[in-house]
Parts: C-alpha cells; structure tokens; sequence
C-alpha cells in the first residue's frame, strides 16, 4: 500500500472514531444535562441524516454505485438488519440517559467477544484460539468495571 494510501485510511479511521465520539457525548449531553427526553427522536435525526448523506455520496458524489435491490430476500434480509441497527441505536441512546459515557463505551468493548461467540453459535464458524484467548482480558476487565461501577453507585 502507497504511503498516501495509508494516511488516507488513518484519516478516515481518525474521522470515523472522532464522530463517534461525538455523537455519543452529544447525544449523553442532551439526554442527560440538557434534559432531552426523547431519544428515539435522537435517533429519528440520527437515522434520517444518515440516510440524506449516503444519498448524497451515492447519487450526486458517485463515491459508490448506485445498486438496486434485485429479489424479495435481499429486500427482507436489509430490512432486518435496518430493523435491528436501529433498535441498537435506540437502546444506545436511552441507556445514556442512566449510564456514564465511560460505563457504556467498556460495555461496548465485549461486542468482539460476543460477536465471536454467536458467531460460532450461529454459524459453527470458529475463529483462532489466540482470538477468544485475547477478548478474554477484555471481557474480564469489563466485569470488573461493572462491579466498581455498581460498588460507587451505592456509596
């Protein structure tokens, strides 16, 4: 890969994390300092913006091909995925409102793990054992998080 090549990737992962992180802070803001009660309003805009800009970048900026939906379980198998991605988002948002930003960025740090465990669950496919071996710590750290979590809320 070219060097240009390379600092394009980590700009874009740079610009990808930094978002992230953004909206999750501007969303816990709003929900929580603010005072906004509606987070599936949140995602509502969050949904809808999405939706405007691949637009924009699909039809007008030509990044990808446009790609048409060709047969009724392609169409049902997006469908589920939308359904499911924004029930994520919608949960993300009002578990903002009772958890710290920190507490629920360590909660999403097991999706890895979880992800190979269904994985194999679901699909009999199984990655390498130096894989789980490594998510293991992470899991484990997240455990522990959780129960200095709850310890202070009690104090």
């Amino acid at each position: 890969m070219k060097t240009s090549g390379k600092f394009f990737t980590i700009a874009l992962v740079a610009a990808w994390y930094s978002s992230n992180i953004g909206v999750l802070l501007l969303n816990k803001y709003l929900l929580s300092n603010y005072g906004f009660k509606y987070p599936i309003f949140l995602t509502m805009c969050h949904m809808t913006t999405c939706s405007l800009f691949s637009y924009i970048a699909i039809a007008l900026m030509k990044i990808v091909p446009m790609q048409t939906i060709r047969f009724r379980v392609q169409f049902m198998k997006i469908s589920a995925l939308s359904l499911v991605f924004c029930g994520s988002v919608v949960s993300g948002n009002i578990s903002l409102r009772y958890l710290p930003v920190s507490f629920n960025q360590a909660i999403g740090a097991t999706t890895p793990f979880f992800t190979a465990v269904f994985a194999y669950l679901m699909t009999l496919r199984r990655e390498s054992w130096l894989t789980y071996a490594t998510l293991l710590p992470v899991v484990a750290g997240v455990i522990i998080a959780a129960g200095s979590w709850e310890m202070q809320k009690e104090l």
